[in-house]
């Protein structure tokens, strides 16, 4: 199991944008899949974004064409571009690494950043 530690949350106006970044320790980063879940109150969880390590991307329906991932594996590291934020984009988001396609079965998680955004 990898580390993963995230950074990029706060606190934003809707409309406005965020970047996470999420660094894993180790040297399996280029082999894994990479991406974010997400989870607000009351609410299941739900994959945001992922991204394989041959740049293939798979993004959820209600973030699509606002939200962007990207990796740079010389740093062991995944960025999660979020524009034109909506107040129900409001969660706490994981950062995760799976071997699948699809970050189906996750093996690690970061520890979760505080995304909100206020109408």
């Amino acid at each position: 199991q990898v580390q993963l530690v995230e950074s990029g949350g706060g606190l934003v106006q809707a409309g406005g944008s965020l970047r996470l970044s999420c660094a894993a320790s180790g040297s399996i980063f280029s082999i894994n899949t990479m991406g974010w879940y997400r989870q607000a109150p009351g609410k299941q969880r739900e994959l945001v974004a992922a991204i394989t390590p041959g740049g293939t991307t798979n993004y959820a329906v209600s973030v699509k064409g606002r939200f962007t991932i990207t990796r740079d594996n010389a740093k062991n590291t995944v960025f999660l571009q979020m524009n034109s934020l909506k107040p129900e984009d409001t969660a706490v988001y994981y950062c995760a690494t799976a071997r699948d396609n699809f970050l189906f079965f996750v093996a690690s998680w970061g520890q979760g950043t505080q995304v909100t955004v206020s109408s």
